[in-house]
C-alpha cells in the first residue's frame, strides 16, 4: 500500500448518514403546489466526515476516521458503510446521529429533510494516539463538535504534519498552522465581509484576509467550475487552478473530494499547489461519475485502493452518461504530434455532448496508415498527453485500420472528425445509424497537421546539420 510504513492519513470531523430517495414525478398533489414522487428507490451511505475518509482511502494509504457515533440506527448504518474501507476510531456521542435525507425525482432534488443529532462526548486515549501518529491530517468539519472536542490535539499534529481544514461557519477557525484551509465560495463570504462582489478579485481579498486570520499557509477557495484560487498570507497575486472541464453532474461531496484528494496528495510529497490542482481534478471527475450517489463508489466490497479517476475507463464512463439521459460524443485518430488542429477540434467537439471518449491508433495502426517512422511517439505517451487535455474525458485504443469495432462497443450517440473528411466517406458513419448515432465534421484549423510538423522538424534539424 502506498505510504505504508510512514504513518496514516487521519481524517477528523462530523460524520452523517445520507440517504437519497429515488423516483419519478409526473404530477401534482390536489391541495398544492408539490411535486408527487413515486418512490423507485433509496440508498444509505455515509456522508459528512465518513464520506471525505472513504474518498481519501481511494488513494491507496491507509485511512484512520476519528468521529462521534453512537448507539442509535444511523451510527450502525454508518459503521456498516465504512467497514472494510477505513478504520474507524470513534468519539462517543450523546444523542443521535444527523441523518438527511434528499428526495429526488429524475435525478433531481426536490427537497432535503434533515433529522437527528447529537454531541460529542469526552475522546479517549485511543483518538489521541490516533492523532499523535498521524502521518498527514484532514479535518472535514460540519460544525458539530468533533473538531473542536479534540482541538488541542490538532493544534499539535499541525505543529508536526501537513493538516487540510475544510471549514463550515458553524464551525470553529482552523488551528494555527494549518497547511492548507479550503472554504468554497459561500462559506468564504459567511466568514468574512461580504459585500455582495463575486469577482476573483473580491475572492482573492478573502482569502487573502483568511489566511492571515487564521495564520495558514494557503487558503484555496473553491469556486465550482471555475477551479480555486490559493491566497497566501500577505501575498497579493493568487493562483487560479482552473477545473479541467465543466463536470455535469451531482455536485454532493464535491468540496469531500476535493480536499481529500488534497490531503492525500499532500500526505503524497506534493507541494500544495500540486495538491489542490489534483483535488480540483479528482473532484471535477467525481461530479462527473454521478458524485456521492454513485453506486460504484459504493458497491465494491472491500477496501477500496488507488483507482483511476471515474472518467478513466471509457465503457464505464458511456454507460454511466447513457443512464442519465447524456449525450456520448467520440472522436479518434493518430494524435502522434499534437497540434493546435487537434487542441481545437477537441474543445470543439468536447462541447458538443457531456462527454468526450478519443479513441486513439495503437502503434501498429499507426505504422500500418503511415508508414515506416510513424508513429513519432509511442502509444503511452500520445494516450497520456491526450488523457490530460480537459476537454478529454477518457481515452480509448484500437489495433485495426478503422475504430469500427471499438464503436460498436462504446455506441456513442455523435462520432466526431475535422474538416479534412467528408461524413460519407467515413466508414464508421454506416455503422453509427445501427444505434441511432450521427457522424459530424467539424472545422478544422486550416495548416496544421503531424505530416507538416515532421516535416518541418526535419528540415531544420538539416540545416543544423549542414558546414
Amino acid at each position: 500500500m502506498t505510504g505504508a510504513g510512514r504513518g496514516p492519513l487521519v481524517v477528523v470531523g462530523d460524520a452523517l448518514l445520507d440517504e437519497d430517495v429515488e423516483g419519478v414525478s409526473t404530477r401534482l398533489v390536489p391541495d398544492a403546489p408539490a411535486p408527487v414522487v413515486e418512490v423507485t428507490g433509496d440508498h444509505r451511505r455515509p456522508g459528512g466526515t465518513g464520506l471525505a475518509a472513504v474518498l481519501a482511502a481511494r488513494s491507496g494509504r491507509e485511512v484512520v476516521l476519528v468521529t462521534a457515533l453512537g448507539d442509535d440506527p444511523a451510527s450502525e448504518a454508518v459503521r456498516h458503510g465504512l467497514a472494510g474501507r477505513v478504520h474507524v476510531v470513534e468519539v462517543p456521542l450523546r444523542g443521535t446521529l444527523p441523518v438527511k435525507t434528499r428526495v429526488l425525482a429524475s435525478g433531481r432534488p426536490v427537497v432535503r429533510v434533515d433529522r437527528g443529532g447529537g454531541a460529542p462526548g469526552r475522546p479517549g486515549t485511543a483518538v489521541r494516539d490516533a492523532l499523535a501518529g498521524a502521518h498527514t491530517v484532514l479535518v472535514a468539519d460540519y460544525g458539530r463538535g468533533t473538531a473542536a472536542a479534540v482541538r488541542d490535539e490538532l493544534a499539535a499534529a499541525a505543529r508536526r504534519v501537513p493538516l487540510v481544514w475544510d471549514p463550515h461557519p458553524r464551525g470553529d477557525a482552523p488551528v494555527r498552522g494549518a497547511r492548507i484551509v479550503t472554504p468554497n465560495a459561500a462559506e468564504t463570504r459567511a466568514l468574512s465581509p461580504d459585500d455582495g462582489d463575486e469577482s476573483l478579485r473580491a475572492y482573492a481579498q478573502r482569502g487573502t484576509d483568511l489566511a492571515e486570520r487564521w495564520r495558514a499557509a494557503v487558503v484555496a477557495v473553491t469556486l465550482g467550475d471555475r477551479g480555486a484560487l490559493l491566497t497566501r498570507p500577505g501575498v497579493a497575486m493568487p493562483m487560479l487552478v482552473p477545473a479541467p472541464y465543466r463536470a455535469l453532474g451531482d455536485p454532493c461531496g464535491a468540496g469531500d473530494c476535493l480536499s481529500a484528494a488534497t490531503a492525500a496528495a499532500l500526505a503524497g510529497g506534493a507541494l500544495p499547489e500540486e495538491a489542490v490542482q489534483r483535488g480540483v481534478a479528482e473532484a471535477a471527475a467525481f461530479v462527473a461519475a454521478g458524485g456521492a450517489g454513485n453506486r460504484a463508489l459504493w458497491d465494491r466490497p472491500g477496501a477500496p485502493g488507488r483507482e483511476e479517476p471515474p472518467a478513466a475507463d471509457p465503457f464505464a464512463l458511456a454507460e454511466r452518461v447513457r443512464a442519465r439521459g447524456g449525450t456520448v460524443v467520440a472522436t479518434g485518430g493518430c494524435f502522434d504530434l499534437l497540434h493546435a488542429g487537434h487542441v481545437g477540434l477537441l474543445e470543439s467537439a468536447r462541447r458538443i455532448g457531456d462527454c468526450l471518449i478519443v479513441c486513439v491508433n495503437s502503434d501498429a495502426s499507426v505504422t500500418r496508415l503511415k508508414g515506416a517512422g510513424r508513429p513519432l511517439n509511442p502509444l503511452a505517451d500520445r494516450v497520456r498527453v491526450l488523457a490530460g487535455l480537459g476537454s478529454v474525458d477518457a481515452v480509448a485504443v484500437f489495433d485495426g485500420d478503422t475504430p469500427v469495432e471499438l464503436l460498436s462497443r462504446l455506441r456513442p450517440d455523435v462520432w466526431v472528425k475535422g474538416g479534412d473528411y467528408a461524413v460519407e466517406d467515413l466508414p464508421e458513419a454506416r455503422e453509427l445509424r445501427d444505434w441511432g448515432g450521427q457522424a459530424v465534421v467539424l472545422p478544422y484549423l486550416d495548416g496544421r497537421s503531424t505530416t507538416r510538423l515532421a516535416h518541418r522538424a526535419a528540415r531544420v534539424v538539416d540545416r543544423g546539420r549542414r558546414p
